[in-house]
């Protein structure tokens, strides 16, 4: 299939910036680019009208950069708690998506979609993570995921303390230190 060629209404990741002209395969335009108004046909009709709206667009989407910046700055170092459920071994009995983070930011006084929230892979196991939000296409925030089985597993998290397997592979080491190595159990008689 021969590729379309589009004016680009925005930077997008990957692709370009805002005023560019890119060629891009048909159904990336047709299910991604246009129905999220990210990009134009480029036609001598939109051509000319990107032309007269240009200054008007740079302006709208500076003001957004600079709202988005803002927010960056008041909620840098977000960190966020998600409870689950856990096997012994530490792995959940799901996995922690794109909308729960969402939820949680929202929650922790970030509004964000889960479209915003950049997971390279579903979060399956207890501990912290990374994870990029997305507030502007030219702006993006890192945010903490905590993910444990209760809020006092978290804390410890937090602090660096071992939990689940690792905490009780410890536990019989400390208990050694307790028992008489050259004493045997007596037997009842």
């Amino acid at each position: 299939m021969a590729a379309v060629e589009l004016i680009l209404l925005q930077r997008v990741e990957k692709l370009g910036q805002m005023g560019e002209r890119v060629r891009v395969k048909p159904g990336f335009a047709r299910n991604y680019l246009l129905p999220q108004r990210k990009a134009l046909r480029a036609s001598p009709q939109n051509l000319a009208r990107f032309a007269q709206e240009r200054v008007q667009l740079e302006a709208q989407n500076l003001k957004r950069r600079e709202e988005a910046e803002r927010v960056a700055e008041r909620v840098g170092g977000l960190s966020v708690v998600i409870i689950r459920q856990a096997g012994e071994s530490g792995s959940l009995y799901g996995s922690v998506a794109a909308r729960d983070i969402a939820e949680a930011c929202t929650a922790g006084g970030l509004t964000v979609t889960r479209q915003q929230v950049v997971l390279e892979h579903p979060i399956k196991t207890l501990g912290l993570a990374k994870v990029r939000v997305v507030l502007h296409p030219e702006v993006s925030i890192a945010v903490t995921v905590n993910v444990a089985r209760s809020v006092e597993e978290a804390e410890k998290q937090v602090r660096g303390e071992a939990v689940g397997a690792e905490a009780e592979e410890a536990a019989p080491a400390d208990l050694a230190e307790f028992l008489d190595p050259g004493a045997a159990p007596q037997p009842d008689v």
